[in-house]
Formats: C-alpha cells, sequence, structure tokens
C-alpha cells in the first residue's frame, strides 16, 4: 500500500505508518506435500493508519474468492472456544428472549461452531459462511447455509426469502472484510427494527498494549477499536449500546449494535471502553507511531531464544498452526532448521507445510514421540489449554514457551 493510498472505511489518503513486517505470503496458505518444490507468493505485510478516522489496515493484494473460498481454518478443534460460544448462545438467549419463532444468523458460520447451541435450543438458524468446504462440515451437522460472502447483495437477497433476523452474530470477520462498508450495510439491511447484532473481533487497544503485531496478516485488512466501529455503524444506520471486554484472541472486544432507533438502552460498558481507548492513547498519531519499536525487541527476544537453545544442544517443538504464528516465524526468520515441526489438532493441516517457513506440521502424538526440550506455543492466547492438554510432557523434564507479549519461559 503506497501513501496516500485511501482509507478503505473513510477514504482519507493514508500517510502513516504502523508495522513493516515485510515481504509475507498469505497466512493461511499452507503448502501440500505435494507443492513443497513450487515457489509461493509473497506480499508486503505492511500495516498503515487513518489519520482521519484511525483504522489500522493492510492493502488488499488477493482477493477474497481466494483466500476464504476453500479454507483449512475450522473453529470447532479449541474446547475453550467452543465453551466461550456456548456461553454466548446461552447468554443472548436469555438477554434478548429468544424462542423458537425467532431467527440467529450467523456471518462468516464456519462449521456450525457456534449455532449449534441455538439450534439445540429449539431457535431456527441459518449460518453465511464463503468457503465451501467448511460450509459441508456444518451442514453435516444440521446446520443450514448460505454460502456466499456477505454484504449488501447477499442481505438483500435473503431478505426477499423472508429471513430478517433477531439476532445476527459476526465472530471474527470484521477484521477479515475488505469492504467493510459494504459488509456493515448488509446488517442494516437483515436485521429486524428490534433486532441486534454482534461483533467480536480482536482489540487494537490490545494488540498494541500487549506487543501482538503476529496477528498482523493478509486476511486480517483492518484492526479495529470501538473508536472506530462506533463510527462504522453510525455511517449504516446502526448505533453500539453495549461493549464487552472478552479474553478470546489475546483481547477482543463483542460490540452490540442495532437500528439507530431501536429501543435497546445505552450500556455503561460504552463509555468505560471508550474512555480505556482514549487513555491509551488511540486518539492520538504518536501512539501509533511508536508501536514499530515494539516490534524489533520481540524479534531480537525470540532470535535469542532459539540461539541459545540451539547452543545448548535443545531440541524445540512447536504446537499449533495458527495464521498468528505464520506471521511471527517468518518475520523472524525461522525455518525448519529451528523449528523441525510443529504439531495441531485439526486433521486438515496435518501433513501440510507452514507458508513461508515450510515448517511441518504433524499429529500431536510427534510430540511425544520426540520429547522435546521446549513445546512453542504459537497460539499463545490459548496458552493455559495447550499446556493443560500438553501436561504430561513435563513428565521427561520439557517446558512451554509463548512468544507475546515477551519471551516467556513456563
Amino acid at each position: 500500500m503506497k501513501a496516500d493510498s485511501p482509507c478503505r472505511f473513510c477514504g482519507a489518503p493514508l500517510t502513516e505508518s504502523f508495522a513493516d513486517l515485510g515481504m509475507s505470503p498469505l497466512s493461511n496458505a499452507y503448502v501440500s506435500a505435494e507443492q513443497r518444490n513450487r515457489a509461493e507468493l509473497t506480499y508486503p505485510l505492511h500495516a498503515w493508519v487513518c489519520g482521519e478516522c484511525k483504522l489500522v489496515q493492510l492493502e488488499e493484494f488477493e482477493s477474497r474468492e481466494r483466500i476464504f473460498s476453500d479454507y483449512l481454518y475450522f473453529s470447532s478443534y479449541s474446547d475453550s472456544w467452543l465453551e466461550h460460544c456456548k456461553a454466548y448462545a446461552q447468554s443472548v438467549i436469555a438477554r434478548f428472549g429468544l424462542r423458537c419463532d425467532s431467527r440467529v444468523i450467523e456471518v462468516a458460520s464456519n462449521d456450525g461452531y457456534l449455532l449449534q447451541y441455538f439450534k439445540a435450543a429449539g431457535i431456527p438458524v441459518l449460518g453465511v459462511e464463503p468457503a465451501a468446504n467448511v460450509a459441508a462440515a456444518a451442514v453435516a451437522r444440521g446446520i443450514p447455509s448460505e454460502v456466499a460472502f456477505f454484504g449488501a447483495d447477499t442481505a438483500s437477497r435473503l431478505a426477499a426469502r423472508g429471513c430478517a433476523a433477531d439476532l445476527m452474530a459476526a465472530n471474527n470477520v470484521l477484521a477479515h472484510v475488505p469492504d467493510i462498508n459494504d459488509f456493515v450495510a448488509g446488517f442494516a439491511i437483515l436485521l429486524k427494527p428490534a433486532g441486534v447484532a454482534t461483533f467480536e473481533f480482536p482489540s487494537l487497544h490490545r494488540l498494541m498494549a500487549d506487543s501482538q503485531f503476529d496477528t498482523i496478516y493478509h486476511e486480517h485488512f483492518s484492526y479495529l477499536s470501538l473508536l472506530l466501529v462506533e463510527q462504522l455503524m453510525a455511517r449504516h444506520g446502526l448505533r453500539v449500546f453495549d461493549v464487552e471486554e472478552l479474553w478470546t484472541h489475546g483481547g477482543s472486544l463483542r460490540v452490540y449494535a442495532c437500528h439507530h432507533a431501536a429501543s435497546h438502552d445505552m450500556a455503561d460498558g460504552v463509555e468505560a471502553q471508550r474512555r480505556r481507548e482514549r487513555e491509551f492513547g488511540l486518539r492520538d498519531p504518536t501512539t501509533y507511531r511508536s508501536f514499530a519499536h515494539k516490534l524489533v525487541e520481540i524479534k531480537a527476544q525470540v532470535l535469542e531464544f532459539f540461539l541459545t537453545a540451539r547452543r545448548q544442544g535443545k531440541r524445540i517443538a512447536g504446537y499449533g498452526a495458527p495464521a498468528k504464528g505464520n506471521t511471527l516465524l517468518n518475520y523472524c526468520g525461522i525455518g525448519p532448521e529451528f523449528l523441525p515441526f510443529t504439531v495441531d489438532r485439526s486433521p486438515y493441516k496435518q501433513g501440510m507445510l507452514l507458508p513461508g517457513s515450510r515448517i511441518p506440521v504433524l499429529h500431536p502424538d510427534a510430540i511425544f514421540e520426540a520429547k522435546p526440550d521446549y513445546i512453542l506455543i504459537l497460539p499463545w492466547n490459548l496458552r493455559d489449554e495447550i499446556a493443560a492438554q500438553m501436561a504430561a510432557v513435563r513428565g521427561w523434564g520439557g517446558r512451554f514457551v509463548v512468544p507475546i507479549p515477551a519471551v516467556d519461559i513456563f
């Protein structure tokens, strides 16, 4: 993205660099064994911040069709994430009085990980999911799914079929959308007059405060704050009436929105989050300029850990194959010579190679066969869950390592 490119939300020219992570492949473009000798496309991984609306963003190098139409991320392989989603479903059913004559629509519904809990409660559901291979998994568990990218056109088509929603959910998708104006316009079209839409997304505040630079990758086009999301909703006739801080993905926000004229009362959490973002400095350009300095320090820490372990003859294996791990490994220049393999519970990733680094992804049993000295947890936001699952590694003296917000060996 060259300087003076237009902001994807407000159209103002972009002149402020936020984080330059060099050249990188798409973080979810895993490489099959048959493709291991083929070249990979790489693109600048350079985030900019809009001086007007404060949206942090990447340039769109690849179409959404190429990135998301055949996807290897399935949401149902994290136990803690499923518990989070179950609790959300129970909460909104009670809070908004959802019943058997209500309708819940999830945008980017993946494999039905969330809608299964509404279905179990007898509430009609519909998923909208662009990846046909992932939607098929949802259909197999009884979740009706529309294979489509969501926006004003899809919303209009569903509304014409009588599919207006009492509740619309969008978990970890708002950041993945190149045209966020068209995306949110779809919610205004499909949401019933008194309906509620919820959006969960990683918090820009937490990304910056905890140096979570590895959450920057090409499939994440935008990095969001309440400051930005309130502007976005208002542009499309919606208003934020509540917001919650969440532990997910290293710190996320869940925003509750409704039509501007709807009667949902403003909750105290909105002003509380506005205050946190003001006090952190999200309205101040110098706050964004200082972030780049943190990246170099973390890179030095990660390299120092690997170099020290190698000199001491220690063996390291990875746990997980998340997109964020690929940003970290490629930015730090870590390949199989330092990390011979990583493991993942998803059978869709096992047998693949990580993009860029070409580190093999194996079944978790590989850790118990190799008995490494260190387990590098790449999805560091799940450190406690993974350490509990893999507690047996301590039997041979193995230890866990997380790289963010600083290298921590435990």
